[in-house]
């Protein structure tokens, strides 16, 4: 039997920057006009550097809510017993003692993309939060949002055949004369192109080939990458990187595909921002690529690879920015007991950070040549 009234979630926010707002904005939209009723989501909790800091985000982004706490520590957030769930929307370099921090006083956790820096991180935290017993999802809401669950659908039913090839790329022009501490610039901070931009493209190769049926859940058997790197703080400024998917009789898989992706920080993104294709056909998805609201499925003439028979278009609307699907996500999981994910779970974020350990190793000792 449907419970009677919806479960709701109460969020302590970690961080005051652009994307706290930007998630706290959707948390505060009506579940109902996406036609969700079984969840709802209230802030009760926010920490920032200082309580005037945390006050004003209250004022300006949970509509001035009185009864929400300010706090000018995180720790005072993690300690108040009217917090379920901490959402982090630190730097990447402090993911990985926030989140700890959270697990640590038993609070599940909502931790921003890229859920840490490397994968040695992501492992000592997923093995705290089973220890605690604690919710724990990287915040990769893309997968969450209504076209991708209607993408999977379509992309997996066999009318396409199986995938081939994935072309991803996500960029942003930040400029180039971005001051050494920004944070796309310091090394101590995580920047570069990879960890911050570098999860969007992925994502969408993870969807189309890691969780394909026929791969059976198996890892990637090849990784290849170049990066430019920029000579003012050695960060990564352009970085493609491709991902291959052999055949393994070991796991059963029989997929043999590739995704070639790329970010960028000196360049605006394009679109289409995602080209999938596929034996019978090909799948566009319209930019921007963390949260794309269209995409375009040409269907192949029987037997003429690449001659476009017909073509149709999907549009999604709804209310909110698209933020909200992976808060309902962990709410629900909360509610059910589940540590993880099923859509999100821990070991895709850990294919995450394996791939760009290995970007980044590949890369290592590489230099910029100029020639004069």
């Amino acid at each position: 039997m449907a419970p009677s009234s919806p479960f709701v979630l109460r969020w302590g926010i970690i961080s005051t920057g652009w994307i706290a707002e930007r998630v706290v904005s959707d948390l505060l939209v009506d579940p109902k006009t996406r036609d969700v009723h079984d969840v709802v989501h209230k802030v009760t909790a926010v920490g920032s550097r200082s309580v005037e800091k945390a006050q004003k985000f209250i004022t300006e982004y949970v509509e001035g809510d009185k009864s929400v706490k300010a706090y000018g520590t995180y720790e005072e957030v993690y300690a108040d017993k009217n917090v379920d769930a901490i959402y982090i929307g630190t730097p990447h370099t402090y993911h990985y003692v926030n989140a700890l921090d959270a697990i640590r006083a038993k609070k599940h956790v909502l931790c921003e993309k890229p859920v840490t820096v490397n994968s040695a991180e992501l492992r000592s935290l997923i093995a705290e939060a089973k220890k605690q017993g604690v919710f724990f999802m990287e915040a990769l809401w893309t997968r969450f949002q209504p076209l991708t669950l209607e993408l999977k659908k379509l992309a997996e039913d066999g009318t396409l055949g199986a995938p081939v090839v994935v072309h991803a790329d996500f960029s942003n022009d930040f400029g180039i004369r971005l001051p050494k501490t920004h944070r796309m610039m310091d090394p101590a901070l995580g920047g570069g192109a990879i960890l911050d931009l570098g999860p969007y493209p992925l994502v969408w190769a993870t969807i189309a080939l890691y969780e394909h049926p026929s791969n059976k859940s198996t890892k990637p058997s090849n990784i290849t990458a170049t990066m430019y790197k920029l000579p003012a703080t050695g960060v990564d400024c352009n970085t493609s990187y491709t991902v291959t998917f052999a055949p393994n009789p070991a796991t059963g898989s029989t997929l043999a595909a590739q995704a070639v992706l790329s970010c960028s920080m000196n360049v605006a993104s394009h679109s289409p921002g995602v080209t999938i294709r596929y034996e019978k056909g090909t799948i566009i998805i319209a930019a921007p690529v963390p949260c794309p609201r269209s995409f375009t499925v040409q269907y192949f003439a029987p037997g003429k690879p690449g001659v476009v028979a017909r073509e149709e278009t999907r549009k999604f609307d709804y209310v909110g920015s698209g933020w909200h699907f992976q808060a309902d996500e962990v709410a629900r999981c909360v509610r059910d007991g589940k540590l993880e994910s099923a859509l999100w779970g821990h070991d895709k974020s850990i294919l995450e950070m394996e791939v760009f350990d290995e970007v980044s190793m590949l890369n290592y000792n590489k230099r910029t040549l100029f020639f004069y």
